[in-house]
């Protein structure tokens, strides 16, 4: 036994967490990704509205968008990388956001992941960010997640069950501000729809492409209006 090397093999724990964390500059707690949009129109305005909204948007959103492609990414970034697959999911992923604020709000939040992660770390990080600069290639969340994931050394599971922590986490954070919501009641709703999200990680990585993305106007309407209202809390 050797303690030292387990304590380097369960480091990217750690460095995940760290990753994760509101704390970490990304910016994405400066956005709410429409949901700011659905409370100006009435449609979520309280406790069971936004429950509704996490488990029967929300979460199935998910499974076809953004963890699909990070699962994807996560086998693409192996030794060595596949970089033609990783600039193609890169491109699908920036895609698949379906209103022009909340493109602009992954690819902010995803070039800065990265940036950070290319400080901290180096690595796989620091070459995607590379390629990505010489080809002019999106940076999305879902892709920053994956490189990031891989370059920490987590695995695939681990790196999806995050991603979806921190949209869901992100969202609740967001309704706190935005309805009558305590902490009680939004933790216990974020444990509910992260229970809900399980069968999405088991299912993301094995659905096949022309089975990706969403098609959500209700959502799409309320973060198209988000960006003309006259008052905005959030970016997005």
């Amino acid at each position: 036994m050797n303690p030292a090397a387990d304590t380097v093999s369960v480091l990217w724990i750690a460095r995940l967490l760290h990753a994760t964390d509101s704390f970490y500059p990304t910016g994405a707690y400066a956005h709410s990704f429409g949901l700011e949009g659905l409370v100006q129109a009435g449609a979520v305005h309280d406790r069971d509205t936004l429950r509704r909204f996490l488990l029967r948007q929300a979460v199935p959103q998910l499974a076809r968008t953004e963890l699909a492609v990070a699962a994807r990414a996560w086998d693409a970034a192996g030794d060595p990388p596949d970089w033609d697959t990783l600039r193609s999911l890169a491109e699908l992923g920036a895609a698949l956001r379906g209103t022009r604020e909340t493109r602009s709000a992954s690819a902010g939040i995803g070039a800065q992941r990265l940036d950070f992660a290319a400080t901290l770390h180096n690595g796989l990080a620091a070459e995607f960010n590379r390629r990505a600069a010489a080809g002019l290639w999106p940076r999305p969340a879902c892709i920053a997640a994956a490189i990031e994931g891989r370059t920490l050394g987590a695995p695939r599971d681990a790196v999806l069950a995050a991603l979806l922590y921190g949209a869901l986490s992100g969202l609740v954070a967001a309704a706190v501000k935005l309805l009558r919501l305590g902490q009680n009641a939004s933790h216990t709703l974020l444990a509910e729809a992260l229970a809900a999200g399980a069968a999405a990680i088991q299912a993301a990585p094995s659905l096949p492409l022309e089975r990706l993305g969403a098609f959500n106007p209700w959502w799409d309407i309320a973060s198209a209006r988000h960006e003309t209202a006259d008052f905005r809390l959030f970016i997005s």
